[in-house]
């Protein structure tokens, strides 16, 4: 055993964010940690990296020898030298710094007391070819795509040879084929010796890597599990204490009115490919593929974001101008990274989710203020944002809450086109369903809806038609009746894949 906890709790103004809770953390084996969001999985996090201490009960760190000694953590540095590294779920790289700066940020190697930058640079390199990037260390993190970030995140974890690597949400940005060589690294790292704590929502991934699993609820401890003793549907039934039910929407849209059409539009993509397609009034219609596919960049040209040659067109009149214009038209986006471009953390909830309203609402600089509370509780009552406080900072809450309010301040307005991207990342099962439900609505209600996901199970779920695209090109589209994960990868791998994949009566490799 590298790390024990006995009785740990946290409180904060006398409300416990975390009930006392046994805790025992074992050198070759992973443990998995779910629960909803604010059930009490970051704050469990938070006292083993060190961020903040216990309220209650002790931890024990094993020495040189193996023997537990009782240990306090009172900084990250702390849990650092102890041989603890935090993976968070928020990127937290140096953005200005190449990526071996970032690797090594405070760890620098030194020669003679000199900065040794090729040793830096060498060893940036192995740390991260080990997580399947061949990048330069020169290269500047602010380039980078986020789930390539992401990546950089787990390798300057590695590079400081932890005993214990803690995980939150590694795969949220991932594609599969980023995601198995995560699992793949994490297995090597078992059987190396390291303990893992993998804390996912993903519960597939957590059952095909865990040796056990801890499932937390309203801040408490509801069961330790052994592989072999647990299973999905009794892990959901453990983490929201009641089964969860899917709405597997199968609607028919060919009479709806097209809303938006894609006329040949060519965005930033670096493979400058051509994308032509349409959306109806009312359809929900799902972008798939893997990282690098382009998902990402037709979202923003359609939604202003980025520059793109070609047209795009709403309700038959052609869209110009940037994201305010595209805005005042109904075309309305909620982006992958929502803390960076979605959310003000520093606000409260309240101005969140009635930015929109009152932009549309304001005359002459004048806001009906009256209006904007009764909105606001509407809103807040209706997505279901918890806890329901209109004045609490965003930052507080849990990313599926955040998410909801980033959300609810398009839906509050009732857009013509809602466009997502990642619209379910970090966040539980309970609040994925809950934001599932919602983006129904409207589309029932006759909006027309664009996602991007790198989830094969979100965009079969949710999606009436799906649109396949690889390295910036539409490979082909799928109705939701025909729709398999496996046919979307056969599309999703590229030509060569699809012809070799053809040649073997559809078999995907990937």
């Amino acid at each position: 055993m590298v790390l024990r906890a006995r009785g740990i709790g946290r409180r904060y103004g006398g409300v416990p964010a975390l009930s006392p809770i046994d805790l025992e953390i074992r050198a070759g084996e992973v443990l998995g940690i779910v629960g909803e969001n604010g059930a009490g999985k970051s704050t469990l996090l938070k006292i083993l990296s060190g961020v903040v201490a216990p309220s209650e009960g002790t931890l024990e760190m094993a020495d040189a020898q193996g023997a537990l000694r009782a240990t306090q953590l009172k900084s990250v540095r702390d849990a650092t030298g102890a041989g603890i590294a935090l993976v968070h779920q928020e990127l937290n790289l140096a953005e200005n710094l190449d990526l071996a700066g970032c690797i090594f940020l405070g760890r620098e190697p030194a020669r003679w007391g000199v900065l040794d930058l090729n040793a830096m640079r060498r060893d940036a390199a192995m740390w991260l070819a080990r997580v399947g990037l061949d990048l330069d260390p020169r290269t500047p993190c602010s380039v980078l795509p986020i789930a390539q970030r992401q990546l950089v995140e787990i390798a300057k974890a590695l590079s400081c040879q932890a005993r214990v690597l803690i995980l939150d949400e590694p795969t949220s940005s991932l594609s599969l084929r980023e995601t198995d060589r995560l699992l793949v690294i994490l297995a090597e790292l078992r059987a190396q010796g390291v303990a893992v704590v993998f804390v996912s929502h993903h519960l597939d991934e957590v059952m095909r890597i865990a040796d056990r699993v801890v499932v937390l609820r309203d801040g408490q401890s509801r069961g330790t599990l052994l592989r072999g003793e647990f299973d999905r549907a009794g892990l959901e039934r453990l983490m929201v204490g009641r089964d969860i039910t899917t709405n597997d929407r199968r609607a028919q849209h060919g009479d709806a009115a097209t809303c938006l059409t894609v006329s040949r539009v060519v965005s930033a993509h670096r493979k400058r490919r051509e994308v032509s397609f349409t959306v109806r009034a009312g359809e929900i219609v799902g972008l798939a593929g893997l990282v690098g596919a382009g998902r990402t960049e037709v979202l923003e040209a359609i939604a202003g974001i980025t520059t793109h040659e070609g047209q795009v067109h709403l309700d038959g009149i052609e869209l110009r101008g940037l994201a305010a214009e595209r805005v005042r038209r109904g075309v309305t986006l909620v982006p992958e990274d929502r803390a960076r471009h979605g959310c003000f953390l520093e606000d409260p909830v309240a101005m969140n989710l009635s930015l929109a309203w009152i932009d549309q609402r304001s005359r002459l600089g004048t806001v009906d203020r009256s209006g904007e509370r009764t909105l606001v509780q509407q809103m807040v009552t209706r997505m279901a944002v918890r806890p329901p406080q209109s004045q609490r900072r965003v930052h507080t809450l849990s990313g599926g809450n955040q998410q909801k309010t980033v959300l609810g301040r398009w839906i509050a307005v009732a857009p013509r086109l809602l466009l997502l991207d990642e619209p379910t990342r970090g966040v539980d099962v309970g609040a994925r369903g809950e934001i599932h439900d919602h983006v129904r609505r409207l589309a029932d209600a006759g909006s027309a809806v664009l996602f991007a996901s790198s989830e094969l199970e979100e965009v079969l779920l949710l999606a009436d038609r799906i649109i396949v695209m690889h390295e910036g090109a539409i490979m082909g589209e799928l109705a939701a009746h025909e729709a398999t994960e496996l046919a979307i990868m056969h599309l999703a791998t590229g030509p060569s894949h699809a012809a070799a994949d053809e040649s073997r009566d559809g078999a995907v490799h990937a």
